[in-house]
């Protein structure tokens, strides 16, 4: 069973400048996303994060409200955190799949995002997994934000020397690769 095996676990990132995150919580199964939202905020914590925290009814509207509060807000990195558990319908795999998938896309767009969204067959697996002193995925997710936001701003300000010099950069002339002027 998985909640024996041994994994491992990155030391959390320290940061120069302070570091705020959102942390986007649904609570649709209460005490799930309050044990998810423990284990988040003391891994922010620990890390000197500060977080705010937005509300929403479920898995699908948290990549929404993600996307829509990086378009207007100045936030390092977000966490998402919910829980899914299977029916009897399929409504479970349109869920999992399709809220995964917007955080995978907004990911990919250059936000860091922790995915704490747990996907659980039953009740038990989702306590498990979302007891701060168990599994603690909310911890984990908030972990990987900040390692996200660790990588963004260590390649920042780097860049791959591909495209067009600025003007008045003239160490190199069309044209000619040794840095001699063809005029």
């Amino acid at each position: 069973m998985a909640a024996h095996e041994e994994h491992t676990v990155l030391p959390a990132p320290t940061f120069e400048k302070p570091v705020k995150i959102l942390i986007v919580v649904s609570p649709y199964y209460s005490d799930i996303a309050e044990g998810l939202l423990t284990g988040a905020k003391a891994v922010l914590e620990d890390a000197g994060a500060t977080y705010d925290v937005a509300q929403m009814p479920g898995a699908l509207e948290i990549p929404t409200a993600i996307g829509i509060t990086d378009r207007s807000s100045n936030f390092d990195g977000y966490v998402a955190l919910g829980c899914v558990i299977r029916g009897e319908t399929t409504h479970y795999e349109t869920v999992c799949n399709d809220s995964s998938r917007a955080l995978t896309l907004l990911g990919l767009q250059g936000l860091c995002i922790g995915n704490g969204i747990l996907t659980v067959e039953n009740r038990k697996q989702a306590e498990v997994r979302a007891d701060p002193d168990g599994q603690n995925k909310g911890g984990g997710a908030a972990l990987a934000a900040l390692h996200l936001v660790a990588l963004g701003r260590k390649w920042a300000n780097t860049s791959k020397g591909v495209g067009f010099r600025p003007a008045g950069d003239d160490t190199l002339m069309a044209g000619n690769n040794d840095g001699n002027s063809i005029a």
